[in-house]
């Protein structure tokens, strides 16, 4: 059990009784009232030479009149105790997250305006009690929510339930920023379909900053996905979305709607379609939100080209160094990684999709140890080959090959540095459109796999391989037995499954012969 969340334990079968946490909490608030109302008493006491010090700061500090009296009046100030105390004890637990943005709007507009209950024990661990038991309750509420939040005024917006384009009004508030209110209605919905997925739950303010993001960029009137196309947002300047949930995602929506309506939504919106349309594609092996969270708590610095955890006191766990590496990042000594070219905008759609960005990093996964040497023995490199090694990176196979006889073609200019300072002879070149001087012997490689780049970077090797040459390539485990090169000898290897740490990507080595 996670010791930084309440305890629970059934006191009897009606009452449900928290400890531990809530207990210390109650203590500290205890402390804190007690020296609010020491102060309030020793001022009210001394209140014919207070005004010395309220006259004085107003002229020193230039602020406004304002008495003693009213500045230490005890109520408010216990008001406002209660309210932060209240805070605290809800984000002792997920039961905050776990309300639908309805509720969760109405607890933030009550801490917010000191309209919390008194910040007494029963009251508190009966509230907190009460609210854990409903959980299961509010996963329903969240998608009744967001469906009755929909806009009234547009005929698009379909009552029998999601499936059909819908669209949320106000998303943007009277001061041109964006209403935490209504993107809280989004996020349930996201929250709803991470459930749905398997996947772990979105931290708390990631859709408000997604949507936030969509809107500092100007990116109107185009379709934007979200976690692997679940679900899209296309946002308009005047503060109106429209949303569309992927079909394999809208009939379970509709499924959890139906219990609470039962009557309500017509059975063909509960039942799974027979199949998925061509323009609205949904992937399942997405990046979890706890390394998001991790991403988004990082710093960007000026240049747009480095991101620092120092200053957070954060270590990235491995998954997320994963992702960084895979984004073309290279470690620094104080925390920082950097990166050939400016990382925001691809840490926004990662965080968005829950992918990385195919087109805008360098698509690098650090080739495992165990493949690599398994690559190289295959090649067979004898004393006197020149080998080539395309799409290098930070010389995961290199370390395995001769490093005098060894050309690394590299597109990043980073990874080149490194690949230069470990002593590779290092050609910094997009390996597609590089034409060397020389033709080797042996090559081998782990080009991107995106996009069919694995292929296309295959068929481009072939290019420079001598006579009597042996070309060994680690591929997709979808490629096995296909011909990739006309006219050339395929040998393939057994299906590798899971090798690349932090993925679930099956692959297979290819040997090229003529």
């Amino acid at each position: 059990m996670n010791m930084n969340e309440p305890q629970l334990f059934a006191g009897d079968q009606n009452q449900l009784a928290v400890f531990t946490p809530i207990d210390s909490l109650l203590s500290a608030y205890r402390k804190d009232r007690e020296d609010l109302e020491r102060i309030a008493s020793y001022v009210a006491g001394e209140t014919r030479v207070m005004h010395y010090f309220m006259a004085g700061a107003q002229i020193e500090n230039q602020i406004s009149s304002i008495s003693a009296a009213s500045l230490f009046e005890l109520a408010p100030a216990v008001r406002e105790l209660d309210a932060s105390y209240w805070s605290r004890a809800m984000s002792l637990t997920d039961v905050l997250d776990s309300m639908p943005a309805a509720k969760r709007n109405e607890w933030n507009e009550q801490i917010r305006g000191h309209k919390t209950p008194a910040f007494e024990p029963e009251s508190v661990k009966a509230t907190i009690g009460a609210l854990l038991a409903q959980r299961s309750q509010f996963f329903a509420e969240r998608v009744d929510g967001l469906f009755r939040a929909l806009s009234g005024e547009h005929l698009t917006n379909a009552p029998e339930g999601f499936g059909k384009r819908m669209i949320i009004a106000h998303l943007r508030s009277h001061y041109d920023t964006l209403n935490y209110d209504r993107s809280n209605y989004i996020h349930d919905l996201r929250c709803v379909i991470a459930k749905f997925m398997g996947r772990d739950a979105p931290f708390a303010n990631v859709t408000h900053d997604d949507l936030n993001s969509m809107y500092r960029n100007r990116q109107y009137g185009e379709w934007k996905c979200f976690d692997g196309g679940a679900f899209r947002v296309r946002l308009y300047m005047k503060g109106t979305a429209h949303l569309e949930v992927h079909p394999d995602i809208a009939y379970r929506l509709n499924q959890v709607l139906a219990w609470l309506h039962p009557m309500a939504i017509p059975n063909e919106f509960r039942t799974k379609p027979a199949k998925a349309p061509k323009d609205f594609t949904m992937v399942h092996d997405l990046v979890p939100f706890e390394v998001l969270s991790e991403l988004a708590r990082g710093r960007v610095d000026r240049t747009g080209k480095s991101i620092s955890f120092f200053y957070n006191s954060i270590k990235p766990n491995h998954r997320t160094v994963q992702v960084l590496q895979y984004l073309g990042g290279v470690p620094g000594t104080m925390g920082n990684w950097s990166f050939d070219y400016e990382v925001q905008p691809v840490l926004d759609e990662l965080t968005r999709t829950g992918r990385i960005p195919d087109q805008k990093t360098h698509q690098f996964y650090p080739t495992p140890e165990c493949l690599a040497s398994t690559a190289v023995d295959l090649a067979d490199i004898a004393d006197t080959d020149t080998v080539l090694e395309p799409s290098a990176g930070l010389g995961g196979l290199a370390e395995h090959l001769p490093k005098e006889r060894t050309t690394c073609v590299e597109i990043s200019n980073l990874h080149c540095k490194v690949l230069e300072a470990k002593g590779y002879i290092t050609v910094c070149e997009d390996f597609l459109r590089w034409s060397p001087p020389m033709k080797f012997s042996k090559i081998v490689m782990n080009p991107p796999f995106s996009e069919g780049r694995d292929a296309a970077h295959v068929r481009h090797a072939c290019s420079f391989l001598q006579e009597g040459g042996k070309l060994v390539a680690i591929l997709p485990a979808s490629r096995r037995n296909k011909t990739l090169v006309e006219g050339w000898n395929h040998e393939w290897s057994e299906v590798f499954d899971n090798r690349f740490e932090g993925t679930q990507v099956a692959v297979v080595i290819l040997v090229l012969t003529r």
